[in-house]
């Protein structure tokens, strides 16, 4: 297990403060506890909401059809490819 060597503060009225300790309370937890699990559990979920990619049958269908048999690249994709030859050095 890692050392919790980082800090997080937060500024809340005397309400909400309560409001969590109430419900830290309810769960056996501390403020802390609860204030991380919560905090990390919602940052997961809006993580996956943002990185997961959802489709339905068909969309899914469609993109595995586009990736085995991709369309041939129009004059726009050909230009940004001989602009990132230009720009770009590999070493």
């Amino acid at each position: 297990m890692s050392a919790r060597t980082a800090r997080l503060e937060a500024r809340v009225t005397a309400k909400v403060k309560t409001l969590i300790e109430r419900a830290a309370a309810y769960e056996g937890r501390t403020v802390s506890q609860f204030v991380v699990e919560t905090v990390q559990e919602a940052a997961k979920a809006v993580i996956q909401e943002h990185e997961v990619l959802r489709l339905n049958p068909s969309q899914s269908r469609a993109f595995v059809e586009r990736l085995l048999h991709p369309p041939a690249p129009n004059a726009l994709l050909r230009k940004a490819a001989e602009e990132y030859s230009r720009k770009v050095v590999s070493r």
